[in-house]
């Protein structure tokens, strides 16, 4: 039995966003070390490796993936915090990778960012209201008209203006990441990523926390890239989703068709660990166990970087003829064509999902691994 390989789309990337994209990733990398020279292997990590997305007008896109899968470097390059190694990030049609100075400044009021300690991203030593206004620092504002807005935002947060005089460690986790977001919005920004904007608070601060940031979208118009493990904040705020493994992105769609009916092996592998609130299902559920860690990024496998732990592969491979099939080491049989050619993330059909894998999941097998 044959199977088909997935063939790359005709459009040159995963740009849904069209006309009203407020933000536009183009095929952004970033390689730390070099390759050595005559011969010898290369040290070199792809921590992201050729990105591209974009980001429509007060649209929340979500970005999943394990732990060192480049999700921060990514958000780093965005803010122009790294400098890329290749390709280019527009804001409003405006390549961003070449500004400087005033420009810069400008830029980085366009674009905030939420982080995910709020105690670390306060300065212990400055009062709330500083540390408020300090975005505010180059925007010719008067004196008294900076303390005007750091008093509205805090008010819009649920939080006093008495409370502008008191310094970080005087407030609760849920307070001082209210303040982070405060300090952020300050600017007006069009553009705001979160950096596991609540994983550090408690479940019922997070509740807050959420429906806060939701109503401050809708009020202020703001665009979000929000980038979470937590597969049930992705879910519940966002209305796209992004999956990000080994420093590439492997699968993009709405967020229904993303928790519904995953295209790729890996993110079913997420959707199949993440809990579910029913304890009877919970218990009669089978996880799926991905053999093994992630592959080392400065010596990645060859072809589809997932394939060394891909279970769909290993299933399709028992349906193959020999001459199609390749054996890892370990005995592990996949489809010869996941181990000689990267899969291409592609459009399937006209549905604006895309994912990147030769043998993408049909929906009800799909349907079968997430129940």
């Amino acid at each position: 039995m044959a199977a088909e390989i997935a063939e790359p789309a005709d459009s040159p990337g995963p740009f849904v966003a069209g006309p009203d994209a407020v933000l536009r990733v183009e095929r952004l990398s970033k390689h730390f070390g070099k390759k050595k020279r005559f011969g010898g292997s290369s040290n070199m990590v792809r921590a992201v490796d050729e990105v591209s997305f974009d980001l429509a007008r007060g649209e929340t896109l979500g970005l999943v993936g394990e732990s060192g899968c480049g999700k921060t470097t990514l958000s780093r390059m965005i803010l122009r915090l790294i400098e890329p190694t290749g390709g280019r990030v527009l804001l409003d049609g405006e390549d961003v990778t070449k500004l400087a100075g005033r420009r810069l400044r400008e830029f980085h009021q366009r674009v905030q960012v939420v982080f995910q300690d709020p105690y670390a991203s306060l300065d212990p030593r400055q009062r709330v209201a500083a540390s408020v206004a300090e975005p505010l620092t180059n925007s010719g504002m008067s004196k008294q008209e900076k303390l005007d807005t750091v008093h509205g935002m805090l008010e819009r947060m649920g939080l006093q203006r008495a409370q502008a005089k008191l310094f970080p460690h005087q407030f609760s986790g849920g307070q001082r990441q209210r303040i982070g977001i405060a300090r952020a919005l300050s600017v007006t920004p069009q553009v705001l990523l979160l950096d596991e904007p609540v994983s550090a608070l408690d479940v019922s601060i997070q509740a807050q926390v959420l429906k806060l940031l939701q109503d401050l979208r809708q009020e202020y118009g703001l665009s979000y890239i929000l980038i979470s493990h937590d597969l049930s904040v992705v879910r519940h705020v966002s209305d796209r989703v992004m999956v990000m493994y080994l420093g590439r992105i492997v699968e993009i769609a709405a967020k229904d068709d993303i928790y519904t009916s995953p295209h790729h092996p890996y993110t079913a592998s997420l959707l199949s660990a993440a809990p579910v609130p029913d304890p009877d299902v919970e218990r009669s559920r089978e996880r799926i166990q991905l053999p093994g860690d992630p592959p080392n990024p400065a010596n990645p496998p060859s072809g589809c970087t997932f394939h060394q732990r891909c279970f769909h592969a290993e299933l399709l491979a028992q349906k193959l003829p020999a001459g199609e099939v390749h054996e890892l080491d370990g005995g592990r049989k996949v489809p010869r064509a996941c181990v000689r050619q990267a899969p291409a993330l592609t459009l399937k059909a006209d549905d604006e999902h895309w994912s990147a894998c030769h043998f993408p999941l049909e929906r009800e097998q799909a349907a079968t691994i997430i129940a």
